[in-house]
């Protein structure tokens, strides 16, 4: 398993598939000028297989798919089939928003998707439509129910807080977890991208210590969970009498950079080494000039040595060249 200069085993590869989404989320996307990748540069499936099989060759083992929304690539059941089984690969996730999850549910875990993590704000449908702008609830409540039928376990629910928008919100969601067994995850804003979904992500930032305050002010204390993965980003809990889990991840107020184990791959080819730093490494030129199993390889060990470790959100810097969309999360 790689290690990075700091110490760190960094064994899981975030990848996302596009950056172009069917929703204009207030904190991720704007309405207008949004900035795309040319189609071009966008990853094909062969490309993708071959960074995940040299990824697996120099000890990854989780792969989780991103987007934007990687519900909108044509050929997303495809890329699951490459990527599941390439050697060395024990867990093949996604995160989606759940819209076209339903149509599909059934044969993505067919081509050997384990997990899924799918995000929704509120489960009011007004205020839902209002944060998750173009999203309807009924539409992710599908996207839910066909990966429950499909035998996704377990199920992961993630809930941005948005001050203004959906902080209220959070006691509902949580009030999920006492009768099923789910996730639900709630995640702090950050301001990437520099533009005025950065603006909104620190104008309407939410601690989650305020959101699990709100929570058990409403339903009682939760119990801490130990964690199973010291890379974990989400400190888990749960309800006396509940099934499921409640997690607070909270790069803002509680940075877990020090035992973070991901790289991200970038729609167009990058290794982005930091969510919240501008640092990449093209790989994407090598292998469009041919490059083999063990150069992607190397390529990627360099981007985990170079991996830098804490964030400058305390100075008020982020990375200005992404947007969330860009990234996946």
């Amino acid at each position: 398993m790689p290690r990075d200069r700091f110490g760190r085993e960094i064994d899981y590869l975030r990848i996302s598939l596009t950056d172009h989404c069917n929703l204009r989320c207030v904190y991720c996307m704007p309405l207008t000028e949004v900035s795309y990748a040319p189609p071009a540069t966008t990853l094909t499936p062969d490309e993708i297989e071959r960074i995940v099989v040299a990824a697996g060759s120099v000890g990854f083992r989780k792969i989780r798919l991103t987007g934007g929304e990687p519900t909108l690539r044509p050929d997303l059941v495809d890329i699951v089939k490459r990527v599941a089984r390439a050697p060395g690969i024990e867990d093949v996730a996604m995160t989606t928003n759940g819209i076209l999850l339903s149509r599909m549910a059934v044969t993505l875990k067919r081509a050997g998707l384990t997990r899924v993590n799918i995000h929704v704000d509120s489960l009011n449908e007004e205020r839902l439509s209002r944060v998750m702008r173009w999203g309807k609830l009924s539409d992710i409540q599908r996207g839910i129910d066909a990966a429950v039928d499909a035998g996704f376990s377990p199920i992961k629910l993630n809930c941005v807080v948005t001050k203004g928008f959906n902080e209220e919100d959070v006691v509902d969601m949580a009030r999920l977890t006492r009768e099923r067994d789910w996730h639900v995850r709630f995640i702090e804003l950050m301001p990437l991208g520099g533009g005025e979904c950065a603006k909104i992500s620190l104008d309407r930032y939410v601690s989650n210590v305020d959101t699990k305050r709100r929570i058990e002010d409403e339903l009682g204390p939760l119990e801490a969970i130990p964690p199973i993965h010291p890379a974990d980003e989400s400190k888990n809990y749960r309800f006396a009498e509940g099934r499921g889990v409640v997690g607070f991840i909270s790069p803002v107020s509680e940075p877990y950079c020090g035992s973070c184990n991901r790289m991200r791959l970038t729609s167009d080819g990058r290794f982005h080494l930091c969510l919240l730093k501008d640092d990449e490494l093209d790989v994407q030129a090598a292998i469009r000039r041919g490059a083999d199993t063990a150069e992607l390889g190397r390529i990627l060990l360099r981007a985990v040595g170079e991996k830098p470790t804490g964030h400058d959100l305390a100075s008020g810097r982020s990375t200005l060249d992404r947007s969330m969309h860009h990234l996946g999360g």
